[in-house]
């Protein structure tokens, strides 16, 4: 009767479960992190290590969290968690930014649908439930981001509404005020007819968007040179609302321009032979086509130079539009589309307000918050510039001024949230100068200091530090820091008494800023100065200067945290926003930026590279990931993916995901099922152990370097990618599958099966604590299979370290042709499965012909192991080889000079290993297995006795 050997196999146990179960699975992680505090205990361990701070830019409290909100922060968590186990104190203090237009209008909102007006709303019960609308989305929020394992001071969080905070930004902006940097003046600012407020850059979107387009004739009135006399200058504006606000023409100077005379016109053109016009040169045939004009003469050529001192008569000249409009020369005048001059609004455009001011020229109010011409305008009083581009055409086709009227789809400035255009209006508003104090020349020489991630970042922000306008920080809003601002009646001046900012300040840390608005000003001019001689602003702090001023109510009151920050991280978008606000109020009020890095990440597309949208049904939302496969397949995705260019996340990415994260979870299985039972007098040194150990001794050496050089580097995705293909091609089709015949067949205390445990138990100490800052569940719930102890936490744990002399270069070249050669017979008994010559590549005893180059590699090395085949005969690959290759398998391509010839194995099959061999038989005792087997078997009893 034959003997059942299956109790003899030391076959793999493990409680680990093949399928996770993520996502029941990680809430009672999060538990168990609760419970045991494991952000305190970090703290502990990490005390007197040198800190690492990630300042965390505070994400809007509104809503709940989208993909890129995800994206963000898990980037950010990886990063935190890998300079912790890299010997670092990561210290992470998350914030949310309450202030600002978004909840403000979600309470208006509210309040429209009850058909009620804001304004009738005592500001203080407005900006009460505003408070309460931050607060209920604070906490939704702080759930949500630990449900994707983010690990900070959850308990301790900083915002931007709390008391201390909103005092701290009065202090700053008082810094601006008392050194002169904050000014009032009247300019162009972006304004949203809807929301009735300035925008900052920051908060525009670009959107497309079609305008009517127009080309209009300016009679020239004083021509600068003779050929002018009777001639009209042709502009072409996108914009043909803001005609009523011209007030100059610009040329540029070195641009060569004609003088032409119309012949003949199109039947219906508007312009009229013997008119003379002038216009760029090159694009002379593109405004003649646009204007119907089929025949026409140049009669003179000059330079823009040339037309310097020419002034123009306005189009609709008689209406109420009876002034000179001077041409002057400007360098931001192109040929790319229109006619090479550039009609000048200095009321609805930075440059045209520049060029205006320069020239003493006066920029004219004349739309109102509402976006509707104010009364004083001629012709279109009260109509709203969004209706007025046809009566305007209509009154330029009168005046005998309009050449040709058109549509054109181009990028235009939206509101990021009514999503309405937006329009360049002339406003009184409060400014940080970039210039009077050297703001800009600061930010610059701090960004030439500043490390980059990618390095692409450094010249986006020097270009936008280099070429923005004045900081714009006044909004006609009501949620937010108040600008706390008195300004001289007689002087217009804004007053600046530091004992009157000190009085603001210690109110407002008593009571918020809502004692700015309920408070009656003396309480803070005090018996200096007389209530009835100032006007208090009411105007609201732009909330990127709140979200700038970050670092000085965060990193320098915390004794836990340090300034200027290591790190800030955010997306690409922030050059114009949170990194740019906050490097100019830093370099404002100490000369230097709060960071010493900045990373930047891309937005996160759809899986076909569309931007998300409803409509389009392709938005995966973080919630909905979770649910269906648990929060490491988000934690995998970010960690596998280039995130310094934009991502791509739907369907069939999380399948590979999971795919992805089914091996390396596999890989951990494989472990702990051969470890089970693992003690240290089993342990090997690595001088006893064979060369397929050392070589995986070594890999771990060379993993232990990428993974040193990508924390340093902040690149995570190529060290992902060496990871799993670690486990799955080195491991798994490799290491592993040679050594589970020595590890479930092999003599208990035989060297071999020693030194493969041993190293096993050192793939687990490496691999559990290398994933653990990117699939950090996974991670715990591997290290706590062997370590269950309830204060046990790989989180606890740092990166173990490598030793050098785990690196055998030498070794590895002879092992990576070794594989080759494996390739090769794998290969051939893979042919030999699919042709049903085997069915198991232990049937097999092949032989393997090899020329010169492999000679030294083939000797002493067991290759029916290498192979897991029952033998292997190794022959030198002769000529006879060469001329009979037809009859063997071979990859000439990747592994010329070797070749394999598939012959059955001889003997009888072995019961407990399954192997064919010719000792199958030898021991009378156990007659149905191999010697070795015997010899296993026997020891085992033997030890049960």
């Amino acid at each position: 009767m034959s003997q059942d050997y299956k109790s003899t196999v030391f076959l793999p146990r493990t409680d680990f479960p093949m399928k996770a179960g993520l996502p029941s699975l990680e809430p009672e992680i999060l538990k168990r992190w609760d419970d045991m505090d494991l952000y305190r205990r970090q703290r502990e361990a990490g005390k007197g290590r040198e800190k690492f701070i990630l300042h965390d830019g505070p994400p809007y409290a509104n809503g709940h969290l989208h993909i890129g909100h995800a994206l963000n922060k898990i980037l950010k968590d990886v990063i935190n968690r890998c300079r912790q186990m890299t010997g670092k104190d990561a210290i992470y203090v998350p914030g949310w930014d309450c202030h600002g237009l978004p909840i403000e209008w979600k309470i208006e909102e509210k309040y429209r649908r009850a058909k009620k007006n804001k304004d009738d709303i005592p500001i203080v019960q407005f900006r009460r439930e505003c408070r309460q609308f931050a607060e209920k989305w604070i906490d939704v929020q702080r759930d949500e981001f630990k449900r994707l394992g983010i690990l900070g001071d959850w308990d301790n969080p900083y915002t931007t509404m709390t008391f201390a905070a909103e005092a701290q930004i009065v202090r700053e902006l008082g810094k601006f005020l008392m050194n002169g940097s904050l000014v009032k003046g009247a300019k162009p600012v972006l304004w949203s007819v809807v929301e009735k407020t300035a925008l900052a850059e920051a908060e525009v979107e670009y959107h497309d968007h079609t305008s009517t387009t127009i080309f209009v004739r300016f009679p020239v009135a004083k021509a600068a040179m003779p050929e002018l006399e009777g001639a009209a200058i042709v502009i072409w504006t996108t914009t043909p609302w803001t005609i009523p606000g011209n007030r100059a023409i610009a040329y540029g100077g070195a641009i060569d321009y004609a003088l032409i005379k119309v012949e003949r016109t199109a039947e219906g053109g508007q312009a009229a032979a013997g008119q003379t016009l002038v216009v760029a040169e090159s694009l002379l045939a593109d405004m003649a086509a646009a204007a119907g004009i089929t025949e026409y003469g140049v009669v003179h050529r000059c330079k823009g130079d040339d037309l310097a001192g020419t002034v123009c008569r306005h189009p609709l000249h008689g209406n109420g539009y009876d002034f000179e409009v001077p041409v002057l020369a400007a360098d931001f005048v192109d040929t790319d589309t229109g006619t090479g001059f550039v009609h000048i609004a200095p009321g609805h455009g930075a440059d045209d307000w520049e060029l205006a001011t320069r020239h003493g020229l006066p920029a004219p109010e004349t739309v109102d918050g509402d976006g509707r011409f104010l009364d004083e305008v001629p012709l279109f009083s009260g109509l709203h510039v969004f209706k007025a581009d046809e009566p305007v055409v209509t009154a330029l086709r009168q005046a005998g001024a309009l050449l040709a009227s058109g549509r054109l789809t181009h990028s235009y400035p939206h509101s990021w949230r009514s999503k309405a255009p937006l329009i360049f209006r002339n406003t009184p508003q409060w400014f940080i100068s970039m210039d009077k104090t050297g703001l800009r020349r600061t930010a610059l020489e701090a960004v030439d200091k500043i490390r980059f991630f990618p390095p692409s970042g450094k010249k986006r922000l020097r270009g936008m530090v280099e070429s923005r306008p004045d900081w714009c920080v006044s909004r006609q809003r009501a949620w937010g820091v108040p600008i706390t601002v008195f300004v001289d009646n007689k002087s217009g001046q804004p007053l600046r008494d530091p004992k009157v900012l000190e009085r603001i300040v210690e109110a407002v840390e008593a009571e918020g800023v809502d004692a700015w608005f309920t408070s009656d000003p003396s309480r803070f001019l005090g018996p200096e100065h007389a209530a009835g001689d100032f006007v208090q602003v009411m105007d609201i702090l732009d909330v990127w200067f709140d979200s700038g001023a970050t670092h000085s109510f965060v990193l320098e009151p915390r004794p836990d945290l340090e300034w200027p920050a290591a790190l800030y991280l955010e997306g690409t978008d922030q050059h114009r926003g949170w990194f740019q606000s906050s490097l100019l109020e830093s370099c404002g009020t100490r000369g230097q930026a709060p960071y010493r890095a900045v990373l930047t990440h891309g937005f996160v597309m759809a899986e076909d590279g569309q931007k998300m949208s409803k409509s389009l049904g392709n938005v995966v939302s973080p919630q909905e990931v979770i649910g269906k496969y648990g929060a490491d397949i988000l934690r995998l995705w970010v960690v596998g993916s280039d995130y310094s260019e934009d991502l791509r996340i739907g369907p069939d990415i999380l399948k590979q995901q999971s795919d992805i994260y089914r091996r390396l979870r596999n890989t951990l299985r494989f472990l702990l099922g051969n470890l089970n039972g693992f003690d240290e007098s089993e342990r090997l040194g690595e001088s006893e152990m064979p060369e397929l150990e050392r070589w995986v001794l070594h890999r771990l050496w060379e993993l232990d370097r990428l993974l040193r050089r990508a924390c340093g580097d902040l690149q995570f995705h190529p060290l992902f990618t060496e990871l799993h293909n670690f486990c799955a091609a080195d491991l798994s089709a490799f290491y592993f599958d040679i050594r589970k015949d020595s590890l479930y067949c092999g003599r208990a205390d035989s060297p071999t099966r020693r030194a493969a445990r041993t190293v096993l138990d050192r793939l687990f100490d490496h691999l559990s604590a290398w994933l653990a800052p990117f699939i950090c569940f996974t991670a715990e719930e591997t290290w706590l299979a062997r370590n269950p102890g309830a204060g046990e936490s790989i989180h606890l744990r740092q990166f173990p370290e490598v030793p050098e002399d785990w690196r055998d270069d030498v070794l590895a070249g002879k092992w990576l042709l070794i594989r080759d050669v494996r390739k090769v017979v794998t290969g051939a008994l893979e042919l030999a499965r699919a042709d049903k010559k085997i069915r198991s590549s232990l049937q097999a005893a092949p032989v393997v012909f090899a020329d010169s180059r492999y000679h030294e590699v083939l000797k002493g090395v067991d290759w029916p192991e290498i192979c897991i085949a029952s033998g292997v005969e190794v022959k030198a690959f002769d000529k006879h080889c060469a001329d009979n290759n037809a009859d063997l398998f071979s990859l000439p391509q990747e592994v010329p000079g070797v070749a394999v010839e598939v012959r059955l194995a001889e003997g009888e099959k072995c019961q407990r290993c399954w192997k064919i061999l010719d000792d199958v038989g030898g021991d009378s005792d156990y007659p149905e297995v191999c010697g070795r087997c015997a010899g296993a078997v026997r020891h085992l009893m033997a030890a049960a006795k």
